[in-house]
Parts: C-alpha cells; structure tokens; sequence
C-alpha cells in the first residue's frame, strides 16, 4: 500500500517542473543519507549467534523437541 501511494504521489508531483525539483531534491538527500549510514562503523556486536536456536539451555523449544539438543 506503501509503494502504491509513493507511485501516485511521485507521479502527481512530476506533472510540474517545481514538483519535478522537489523530486530532485529528494532523490539527492536520500542518496546522501545513505552513503552516511553505509560508511558508518558497525554497532555493537549481536549478542546471539545467527541460527534459530538461543543460547538459553532452559528456553522453550516446543512439544517435538523431547530431549535433542
């Protein structure tokens, strides 16, 4: 729903030359936001390793789970 109203909203502001600069604009602040955000150091590391299992011995693991690790 999101992308259908940024369509139709970009699409109604492009009609004009002063919507066309305001498009322009934007697509240069983004672009710029970007960069920053990718040049940036990583946060903190993640405290979980990836996978779908957590590190707590005594976490739920649902009814099949039985006594497997």
């Amino acid at each position: 729903m999101k992308r259908i109203l940024q369509l139709v909203f970009t699409r109604w502001l492009a009609r004009t030359p002063l919507g066309m600069v305001l498009l322009g604009l934007g697509w240069l602040f983004m672009r710029r936001r970007r960069t920053r955000k990718q040049q940036q150091p990583a946060g903190p590391p993640a405290l979980r390793e990836p996978g779908r299992r957590s590190g707590n011995p005594s976490a739920w693991r649902g009814p099949s789970a039985g006594n497997r690790r």
